[in-house]
Formats: C-alpha cells, sequence, structure tokens
C-alpha cells in the first residue's frame, strides 16, 4: 500500500461510499466474452456498467456526491458534462430532493441532453466543448450558492467510480490487465487504486483516443498537458484541460495507451457481435486497445470496463452496422 499513499484516495472511503449509492449502480455483471479473446490470444471479461437508469457508471460517483451535498444542506447542485455525467446527477439529485443544474456544449449529444432534462434537471447549453462548459459551471455555482460538482476535482466522485475496482477483483481474483477508459481521472484513478490496493500484481490501464489525448500526454509527462482541439467520436472522454489534482491521482496507472477511431468503431462492433451489447464509443476503447495492441495481451486475463451505452441510434447505426 506504501506506494499508493501519495494519491487521494483511501480504501476505507471507498468501502465506505458504497453504502450511499443506489444498489442499481453496484454488483455489476462481470461478462466473459470468449469469441473476441480466441481470436486475440486472450482472456476477456466486461465488466458491463451500463444497466442501470442512466446507463453509465456515473451514478456510482454521484450517489456519493450527492449523499455528500445532502449532509452539508445543500439545496441545489451545479455541475458542467458532456452528458453521463448530467444524466447521474440529475437522478441522484432527485432522489435526494436537490435541484440540479447541468452546464453542456451547444456540441453535445442530444440523446444525453435529452435525457438529463428527462430527469429533471435544468440544462444550460455554453460554448463548443466540456472546457467551455466548465467555466460557466464554475460561474453558475458561485453566483447562486450552489454546490459545485466538478469531476474528478470532487473526490467523492472518485471514490464513487472506485467502488468498481473491488467488485472486479472479487469477481476474478486472478485477473491480469484492467482496462479503463480514461477521461477526467474519477474512473481510472479511483479503478486503479482499488486494484491495486487489494490485487498487487494486476496491471491496470488506461486508454483514450489519439483525437483528444491531453490526460494521456500528462500522465506520460508527469504534468499538465492541455491540448488546443477535440477530434474524436468518444465524447465521453473529450478533454483539453486535465485537472493537476486528478493527474497525481492517475500515478496509481502503470500504463496508458492512445487508440484510433477505427480501432474505436471495431470495438463497438465486436462487443455488438460477440456479447449483444450496445456500447458508446468510449465504453469501446478497451477492447479497442486490445485489438490495436495484440501482443500485448496475448495469454492474459483482461477485464475491460463498459462505462457507457449512451449514444445515437443513429450514429451506432454509422459506426458499427453499415459495411
Amino acid at each position: 500500500m506504501s506506494g499508493l499513499d501519495h494519491v487521494r484516495l483511501r480504501l476505507d472511503r471507498i468501502r465506505a461510499a458504497a453504502a450511499a449509492i443506489d444498489p442499481v449502480f453496484l454488483d455489476t455483471p462481470a461478462m466473459p466474452c470468449p469469441s473476441p479473446g480466441r481470436a486475440l490470444g486472450s482472456s476477456i471479461t466486461l465488466k458491463v456498467e451500463t444497466l442501470n437508469p442512466v446507463r453509465s457508471f456515473k451514478g456510482r460517483g454521484t450517489e456519493t456526491v450527492a449523499a455528500e451535498a445532502a449532509a452539508r444542506g445543500a439545496s441545489r447542485m451545479v455541475c458542467a458534462s458532456a452528458g453521463n455525467l448530467g444524466q447521474a446527477l440529475a437522478y441522484s439529485g432527485a432522489r435526494r430532493g436537490i435541484d440540479v443544474t447541468v452546464v453542456a456544449a451547444t456540441t453535445a449529444n442530444p440523446l444525453k441532453l435529452a435525457q438529463i432534462t428527462a430527469l429533471g434537471a435544468d440544462l444550460r447549453l455554453h460554448g463548443q466543448d466540456i472546457e467551455d462548459a466548465r467555466l460557466l459551471a464554475r460561474e453558475l455555482s458561485e453566483a447562486e450558492g450552489a454546490y459545485h460538482v466538478e469531476d474528478s476535482l470532487d473526490l467523492a466522485t472518485c471514490e464513487g467510480a472506485a467502488t468498481i475496482g473491488p467488485e472486479l477483483v472479487r469477481d476474478d481474483p486472478d485477473l491480469d490487465v484492467v482496462l479503463v477508459a480514461l477521461a477526467g481521472g474519477a474512473l481510472a484513478g479511483g479503478v486503479g487504486y482499488a486494484v491495486h490496493a487489494l490485487a498487487p500484481g494486476a496491471e491496470v490501464i488506461g486508454i483514450q483516443p489519439t483525437g483528444a489525448p491531453a490526460m494521456a500526454l500528462s500522465w506520460q509527462r508527469r504534468t499538465v498537458v492541455e491540448t488546443d482541439r477535440i477530434d474524436t467520436i468518444a465524447d465521453g472522454v473529450a478533454g483539453r484541460c486535465p485537472i493537476p489534482e486528478v493527474l497525481d491521482d492517475l500515478l496509481v496507472m502503470d500504463d496508458v495507451l492512445l487508440v484510433g477511431e477505427d480501432a474505436i468503431k471495431a470495438g463497438m462492433r465486436a462487443v455488438y457481435e460477440h456479447a449483444g451489447l450496445v456500447t458508446e464509443p468510449s465504453a469501446a476503447l478497451g477492447i479497442a486497445a486490445v485489438m490495436e495492441h495484440p501482443a500485448r495481451f496475448t495469454g492474459r486475463r483482461v477485464t475491460t470496463v463498459l462505462c457507457g451505452s449512451n449514444v445515437l441510434p443513429t450514429d451506432f447505426a454509422r459506426w458499427v452496422l453499415e459495411p
């Protein structure tokens, strides 16, 4: 455990977080996916985080943070979101009687935006990407005196996401590698910490698209690297400005890999064909990494987290179903 002391997370708090989370987000299936595993020479398990009311892992973190906000007497929460966090915070706020405002970019996925409003949140559209939305969310929180939820910076979001880690080790004590989508850092840092604390021999690898590599570059250089643009279909992991405090948490990861857009689509297709599951691009990053780097994973027990399935049917058809 000594190598984990530099991060903000602690195993006792991760275990305690599960008590605050609606059980619909916990104990998600760990589904063996033998067909692509045989073809790629590895054993692949899919941790399916999409079978819940918001169809992503984000509910684990928002349940934890909303419980904390309620304990502090908050009447409103504000966040910036590419879509999945906003849905989850709307769900968690409604469950506790806390109003929620979500700020999203004007370019955000319309399906995710529709679900945010359907869950009762006040939706504000601002700017061209998530970084613009973050600026307005901070301003609104300060102006309205609302509880500001900054995904990944807010430690409760990391602790909630980290509850996936103990489930992975419980379901496969002999796992070799965990592949996690790398975005703001809550999922990768949280799962990385919990897996290393409970199964020190396992390797944890974060995956990002080549079209949105800011966090991967920051991890590699051990300092924040901001990028000028985002060019990927994986909107759930598309950021330009990593948070310094979160980067420190991510040093628990063993490696970071970048994957291309064609590999992401091929990963979505493989999950659909072999497991019958619809995923959004961010959720297919792990499978994409195995497909792009098969020799890296040959003969190993690989688990990847399917982190979300909020994808427009037209986009899914274009990326996955059409020849």
